[in-house]
């Protein structure tokens, strides 16, 4: 037997069980750090938008569908939740930090909470887009597991708001680096809180690629933003959107 019909075997039993969407997963992810590496970090090359991009093709050439990819693919899902807590972890070591830039930090959480969900809906609703549409992207800037609960208790679609908030993440861990320079932004806490508040997940990660303060602020923005979100926008919606 050939090296080549061990690889055709290994590829039939994989596609037949729920190993196939998290093996797919994890390897177009690597695949995408790889890219990201030997494109020397440059902005586009994120290694979650080479991840989609290729199981993207990989679902589009093997003809699987998407409910049989996501049966695996599910399990890494799963771990979208407690890896949202654990952003807590690192952000015990800047403890001092946080109570001393408390007032400034809730101030920047509103403004840019405020400006993400008004930018997004006022476009999309001189676009003439549905109520429906509208609504999923309200909360976009918040991380999915938390967005498409707020999503689906406003009218929104929340497959459709997960999709609005993997591609607010990597446009904002995408064009930070160089935004941040043009602007002059050298303060780790300013550029990782602006990044989690933001771009969520994405942002997040890309923030604890500079350094762990950074990062650590980058969660803290996340974690208060979801919070926040989740208690503001549906109240509001119930205010003004009926």
């Amino acid at each position: 037997m050939t090296p080549g019909d061990d690889l055709f075997r290994l590829w039939v039993y994989l596609a037949s069980t729920p190993l196939f969407g998290l093996a797919a997963t994890l390897l177009a992810y690597v695949a995408g750090l790889r890219v990201q590496r030997a494109a020397r970090f440059a902005a586009l090359a994120n290694p979650v938008l080479v991840a989609i991009l290729l199981l993207a093709a990989l679902l589009q050439l093997t003809g699987i569908a998407y409910p049989r990819y996501f049966e695996g693919a599910q399990f890494v899902h799963f771990l979208l939740g407690p890896a949202t807590v654990a952003f807590a972890v690192p952000l015990v070591t800047q403890f001092g930090t946080l109570v001393r830039l408390r007032w400034p930090l809730l101030v920047a959480l509103a403004a840019g909470g405020i400006a993400a969900g008004a930018t997004a809906v006022g476009t999309a609703w001189l676009l003439g887009a549905s109520e429906a549409t509208i609504r999923s992207l309200v909360p976009k800037s918040i991380t999915a597991p938390i967005a498409m609960g707020i999503s689906e208790q406003i009218g929104g679609v929340p497959t459709l708001t997960a999709v609005f908030c993997i591609f607010t993440g990597i446009l904002g861990a995408a064009v930070s680096g160089p935004l941040f320079a043009r602007l002059g932004v050298t303060d780790a806490v300013v550029r990782g809180f602006a990044l989690g508040n933001a771009a969520h997940g994405i942002g997040a990660a890309r923030a604890f690629q500079d350094d762990a303060e950074s990062g650590a602020f980058a969660g803290l923005a996340l974690a208060v933003h979801g919070l926040v979100g989740a208690l503001a926008i549906p109240a509001t919606v119930l205010l003004f959107g009926r």
